[in-house]
């Protein structure tokens, strides 16, 4: 195990340049004690490794030592074989170079570890598409990537929802995230970093302007944070309804905070049933009775109560007028 973190520190540190010893613990799991134990055993060995003190210093390799051990283990080749999701790497035209990169990794392994290679990859299968698999269009993912790579600032028209008027953002881009098979992009409005549905983004130009990454955003922690908020203020009512197939891709711009998940269950009529959740009961009954005949209320019995009565005071609204 030792000599595997051994190996590993000096492969962040090329990969890296420079890490304190705080983050290298909290890479290897280990205590910061423990990494100047291995860096005293590292320069022991003959490698290079300084530190600098101070604000802003840390671990680094002197001058231009490299190393081209790669050290990996029969775990690690395993987890590099294991089924990409096909559909994502397909949106970001990379399909044919992932299945060329796993064919020059695998003939240039050793035969003792290309059968586990050849196994993870055959056995194991990571499908993150959902169960309801409506596929989104993202049309523009090739150009939101090029300003990634370019690191230059985007105009982007964006569709908030049916009922709402299209808005146009200045974006400094700073990631892309896939969820499950749906795609987002993160980027920072002034000053705020925000995200954004691509499926959603009507229109997009790459501009001539710079936008560096700030060297202190992390993409990862930043989404996770984000869906840890999401979490905490998910919506606290959850309805369950039967779905007309002419409002189904409505549902979503149905209501502004309405939380929608697809199920594969179809009725007798071809309705489709989903949840939807809401902050509140009456903003399920007002939404539920804007689709008409369109969405019938299962549950919870005291909404479809609720919307029935709804109903019939509009209808005798409308008579006494």
């Amino acid at each position: 195990m030792r000599a595997d973190r051994l190996l590993s520190i000096v492969l962040l540190l090329q990969a890296n340049h420079q890490m304190t010893s705080r983050d290298l613990a909290a890479r290897l799991e280990v205590s910061e004690r423990t990494i100047h134990r291995d860096m005293e055993a590292l320069s022991g060995a003959g490698i290079p490794v300084t530190a600098a003190r101070g604000l802003g210093g840390g671990w680094s390799l002197l001058g231009d030592y490299r190393t081209s051990l790669t050290g990996l283990n029969e775990a690690e080749i395993q987890s590099l074989f294991l089924t990409k999701p096909p559909k994502l790497l397909a949106d970001l035209h990379l399909e044919k170079a992932a299945d060329g990169a796993l064919l020059k990794l695998l003939a240039s392994l050793p035969s003792t570890f290309r059968q586990g290679a050849e196994r993870a990859r055959q056995r194991i299968y990571v499908d993150v598409s959902g169960w309801s698999r409506r596929e989104e269009a993202v049309p523009f993912l090739p150009v939101l990537q090029e300003a990634l790579w370019l690191e230059r600032k985007l105009a982007i028209t964006y569709e908030r929802g049916e009922n709402s008027e299209p808005v146009e953002r200045l974006i400094s881009p700073l990631g892309l995230v896939a969820k499950g098979s749906v795609w987002y992009l993160v980027g920072a409005v002034d000053g705020n970093v925000r995200t954004y549905r691509v499926s959603r983004i009507s229109q997009v130009e790459v501009l001539d302007e710079a936008a560096p990454i700030p060297v202190d955003f992390n993409l990862a922690e930043y989404w996770e944070q984000s869906a840890s908020s999401f979490k905490t203020s998910a919506p606290k009512y959850l309805a369950s309804f039967w779905v007309s197939p002419s409002v189904v891709l409505r549902l979503s711009f149905g209501g502004r905070f309405a939380r929608v998940m697809e199920t594969d269950e179809i009725d007798e009529r071809g309705w489709k049933k989903v949840n939807v959740g809401f902050d509140v009961e009456e903003m399920a009954c007002e939404y539920a009775v804007s689709f008409g005949p369109n969405l019938e209320v299962i549950e919870p019995r005291t909404l479809r109560e609720k919307v029935i009565a709804m109903t019939k005071a509009t209808l005798d609204f409308y008579a006494s007028r």
